[in-house]
């Protein structure tokens, strides 16, 4: 029932499983293609009953694949998500370009004011 390229077969209808193409062999002959390429003999019959059965796979299993995509998108989002806002709390704050030194006189001047009319009050 299934036959690899190359090997010399009855007459028949042979379909290639890669492509999706019919082979009629109208006598005995040898099959097109190499010997990875995979044939089955089947009636046309038997494939026209079997086309609605794969049909209505296809049908339903469609969605689904379109379901689990969308759900492995949003996941990965959302884990990409996660990760940046941990490693954005993780990192820590030191910068040893910057000083911080802008404000340290003002600060001082306004705690000697503020310690000089807390004095005055007394």
């Amino acid at each position: 029932m299934l036959t690899s390229g190359g090997q010399t077969v009855q007459a028949g209808t042979y379909w290639n499983l890669s492509n999706g193409s019919r082979v009629q062999m109208e006598q005995d002959g040898v099959l097109p293609g190499s010997g990875t390429t995979r044939y089955i003999k089947a009636p046309v019959p038997v494939m026209l009953m079997a086309a609605p059965v794969i049909g209505l796979v296809f049908a339903v299993f469609l969605p689904l694949i379109g379901i689990v995509m969308t759900l492995s998108l949003v996941g990965k989002k959302v884990v990409e998500g996660v990760e940046s806002a941990a490693a954005g709390s993780m990192a820590f704050g030191w910068r040893p370009i910057q000083a911080y030194l802008v404000g340290r006189k003002a600060k001082k001047a306004a705690r000697e004011k503020k310690e000089k009319k807390g004095g005055e009050k007394q």
